[in-house]
């Protein structure tokens, strides 16, 4: 993709998602993802009905009458992205690619963070780390993060989402809210999703294609695997095949689900031929509840 055209395509996501985060994500992200905690603001005369846990003694003993100290909300965050760049997500039936899907997402949540004073950072992943950048504020920050996912050319192919995760615990030191944006395909993640979930806020955006849940009757074919690189011949035709892939995707999924739930995770389905408005907004609906 050459620059103009690359500048072309940030410029249309950037015009589409920075006015979705604005006119129906701003308010439900700030009461869906909170702040590190409660700020000191200031002293005041004690009032009758204050609590007397918040009574500053050392400021009551210098002018002998009770102040208390007052908090505020301590709002800005810290927000990640953990971006699946994996073979599987060059994939899509319908009206896009995962890949394409992610990308807008991202952008969304990224403007929805500056929106509300909030660093973003991103972690690009495969099988390894492919890039870090760390977490900054500004227009110009988020551009270059929708410049990076539209135009980013991964490494490896295979995908390994703990060493993402672990990567994240040991780099982003302070609490942040951190958003996977990944398929989920055969994601062996429990211990690391666990510890990260620990540490950090993570929610799973699982993005999907209705084309992942079936295979196609079209017959024989040689089937590819993004990310192993293996080839093998299918009757796809064949009830015992179309059976044998619709088990091993209901395991797929069911495996995945029990692990955001054992981890402690909040997670929603976005598809690509859906609109994702509404899942997100649900999620951050349940969040802020």
């Amino acid at each position: 993709m050459d620059s103009t055209e690359l500048l072309k395509k940030v410029r249309k996501i950037e015009i589409r998602t920075r006015a979705l985060s604005r006119q129906i994500f701003s308010g439900q992200y700030h009461s869906a993802f909170k702040g590190r905690g409660m700020a000191f603001s200031e002293v005041r005369e004690y009032q009758y009905g204050d609590d007397i846990r918040n009574i500053d003694w050392n400021v009551t003993a210098r002018f002998n009458h009770p102040y208390i100290k007052i908090f505020e909300e301590e709002r800005e965050l810290t927000v990640m992205l953990l971006i699946d760049v994996s073979g599987s997500t060059h994939f899509g039936t319908k009206q896009q690619f995962k890949s394409d899907l992610i990308t807008e997402i991202a952008a969304v949540l990224s403007f929805s963070a500056i929106n509300n004073n909030d660093k973003v950072g991103v972690i690009f992943f495969s099988n390894q780390v492919e890039k870090f950048i760390p977490p900054k504020k500004g227009r110009s920050h988020i551009l270059r993060i929708i410049r990076e996912l539209v135009d980013y050319k991964p490494q490896q192919v295979q995908t390994n989402m703990s060493e993402a995760l672990r990567y994240l615990t040991n780099a982003i030191k302070k609490r942040c809210t951190a958003f996977i944006l990944s398929d989920f395909v055969n994601s062996d993640c429990e211990q690391a999703l666990k510890i990260a979930a620990n540490k950090h806020d993570v929610v799973a955006l699982q993005i999907m294609d209705t084309g992942d849940a079936r295979l196609p009757h079209i017959g024989l074919v040689q089937i590819h695997d993004p990310e192993t690189g293996k080839r093998t011949v299918a009757d796809t035709s064949s009830p015992n095949v179309q059976k044998e892939y619709a088990r091993w995707w209901r395991e797929q999924q069911k495996k995945t689900t029990e692990i955001f739930k054992k981890s402690g995770v909040d997670a929603a389905q976005l598809f690509t031929d859906k609109d994702y408005v509404k899942a997100l907004s649900e999620l951050f609906h349940r969040r802020g509840a």
